[in-house]
Order: C-alpha cells, then sequence, then structure tokens
C-alpha cells in the first residue's frame, strides 16, 4: 500500500539522499488556492512536506523528525487538494542512547478532490542501554466527496539489550460519505526480550455511509521472552 501511494504521488516528490539535519518543503497554490508547507528536521533526520492546492482548495502539510544520539528519524507528509481541504501531519522521534539505536519512519498523506481529506501520522522509537527500536507509521486518507479521516501511530522502546517493533498502517478512503481509521501499534522490550506489534486498519465508505475502524496492537517482552502481536480490520461501507 505504502509503496503504491507513493508512485501515485511520484510527481510531486523530490529524490533526497539520506543525512543529517535534511529538510525540504514545497508549496504550491494556484487560482486562489492556498497552500502551507512546513519541514523541520533536527539532528539524525530527514523531513519533508509537500502541498499542492489549485482552484479554491486549502492544502496544509507539515512534517518533523528528530534524531537523537543513535537514533535516526524520516518524516514524510503530502498534503494534495482541488477544491477541498487536505491536511497532512507527520512526525518521527527516534532516540537511541547508551549504546542503543532507533530508526522511526513515519509517512502521511492526504488527498481530496471535492471533499475532505485528514491524515496524521506518528512514529516513536527508543533505544537505549543496547537496545534496539523500530517503529514504522503510515497514515492515508483520501477523498473524492465527504470526509476521511485516518490516524497513525507506532510507538517502539528498546532496553537492556532488547529489540522491539512497531509498524501500524492506516487506510480511509471514501466517496460521498465519511470513512475513518485510526490504528495503533505499540511494542516494548526490555532485557534481550523481542517484542513485535503490528496493526493495520482500512476504512471505505460509499455515498451517505459512515465506516470506521479502531485497531490497537500491543506487544511486550521480558528476559529472553519473544512477544508478538498482530490487529487487523477492514470495514466497507456501500
Amino acid at each position: 500500500m505504502k509503496r503504491l501511494l507513493a508512485t501515485i504521488t511520484g510527481s510531486l516528490l523530490l529524490a533526497a539522499s539520506v543525512g543529517a539535519g535534511e529538510a525540504t518543503a514545497i508549496s504550491i497554490a494556484t487560482n486562489g488556492g492556498s497552500a502551507s508547507a512546513n519541514a523541520t528536521a533536527i539532528g539524525n533526520a530527514r523531513s519533508t512536506a509537500i502541498a499542492g492546492a489549485t482552484r479554491g482548495g486549502v492544502a496544509v502539510a507539515n512534517s518533523t523528525a528528530r534524531g537523537t544520539g543513535r537514533g535516526f528519524a524520516d518524516s514524510r507528509s503530502v498534503a494534495m487538494a482541488d477544491h477541498g481541504l487536505a491536511i497532512s501531519n507527520a512526525n518521527a522521534d527516534a532516540l537511541g542512547l547508551f549504546g542503543g539505536s532507533a530508526v522511526a519512519d513515519s509517512e502521511s498523506i492526504a488527498a481530496t478532490i471535492g471533499g475532505v481529506a485528514l491524515s496524521h501520522s506518528d512514529a516513536v522509537a527508543d533505544g537505549v542501554f543496547r537496545g534496539r527500536a523500530i517503529s514504522r507509521s503510515t497514515s492515508t486518507a483520501l477523498s473524492e466527496y465527504g470526509v476521511a479521516t485516518s490516524d497513525s501511530r507506532a510507538v517502539s522502546r528498546g532496553s537492556f539489550g532488547g529489540r522491539a517493533t512497531s509498524v501500524s498502517d492506516s487506510f480511509s478512503n471514501t466517496l460521498g460519505g465519511r470513512a475513518d481509521s485510526r490504528v495503533q501499534a505499540v511494542s516494548g522490550a526490555t532485557y534481550y526480550g523481542r517484542a513485535v506489534a503490528d496493526g493495520v486498519g482500512m476504512s471505505v465508505s460509499g455515498p451517505r455511509q459512515h465506516s470506521r475502524t479502531n485497531v490497537t496492537a500491543v506487544a511486550k517482552a521480558h528476559r529472553f521472552g519473544d512477544s508478538r502481536s498482530r490487529a487487523v480490520q477492514i470495514r466497507i461501507g456501500r
């Protein structure tokens, strides 16, 4: 899903090499539309924000990435609107200290033709005391007409040799109705334990229909333990 959407919006994306404190913001507005793009990269991080609006549309894209110590954060936010409203927010925060390492990857896409699309993605990874944490969050909201909201959050914490991985994927799409999707994946591992949390939510609605998904996946491991959690919910309203 993530690769497909990246391909669809590839005409707006600019290729960027991995580097420390790299931020790119692009804003496009024509015929009365307003567009605002803000990208912030702190430390070992890369941040990209792209907003595009055409006739009377409003698009806002905010991207924030923070990489501390041996942590790397990558955040991408894309908002597109024709004559509707599209707001996209992406946050990535990676902390790697005391021999630990962390990777936080966050992607948010909001797109609309004549409706409203709201997308929020948050990825947090903390790896301390030789722990390792990986968080990947993807949020996509598409609305041709109607209201589509998508919220994705991935949180992982690994300490004392533990390895934690969280993957969250939220998708919503509507054609004249309302679609809401919220996904949260949380993992924690200590003392050489391993925890993997994977959450997937998809909400699709047709005219005058309301579809909602709410997914939570939690995995915790301690002292060489192995914990895995996977939650998937798909709802289609026609």
